[in-house]
């Protein structure tokens, strides 16, 4: 499998991923207030990043309020977002660099391929800190592994 279509692969499971965050979300008596503040941080984070390697002005700030029913939209639009940028994406534009200003206006320059794999394993991150909130409360967070979603077949 090549490299592109190996991160198609991983955004397709990062969108599964967040829907089964926001599902656990639903399904709770009461979404814990930071759990919800972080899946809403994983979202404008992962529009950011789209953002930046579109060469696009930010639209969303990195830490907003989002309703879960936001947060659905949000999810739905970033999994066809996603999809047509690395639809688009050749092999070759991987290695591309891209130049933005991150939050705090400092200037960096990153590779296409580096910013995919960042967006990745911070939503992951920021996932297993939801999950580890929600055991706390006494609740069963959403099963979001990786290898159970490409087993049950539940990603392309």
């Amino acid at each position: 499998m090549e490299l592109l279509d190996h991160l198609r692969r991983k955004f397709a499971y990062d969108a599964w991923a967040n829907r089964e965050v926001l599902a656990g979300l639903s399904a709770t008596a009461r979404p814990l207030a930071r759990s919800l503040q972080l899946l809403a941080h994983i979202l404008s984070a992962e529009r950011l990043w789209l953002e930046r390697l579109r060469q696009q002005p930010q639209s969303l700030p990195v830490w907003l309020e989002l309703s879960l029913d936001e947060c659905e939209a949000q999810i739905a639009e970033l999994d066809e977002l996603w999809r047509e940028y690395l639809a688009q994406l050749s092999p070759a534009g991987l290695s591309e660099n891209v130049a933005y200003k991150n939050s705090k206006g400092e200037s960096w320059t990153s590779s296409v391929e580096d910013v995919l794999t960042h967006v990745l394993l911070h939503s992951a991150y920021h996932r297993g800190q939801i999950a580890s909130l929600i055991r706390a409360s006494g609740e069963q967070p959403a099963y979001t592994d990786f290898i159970h979603a490409a087993r049950q077949g539940l990603i392309e």
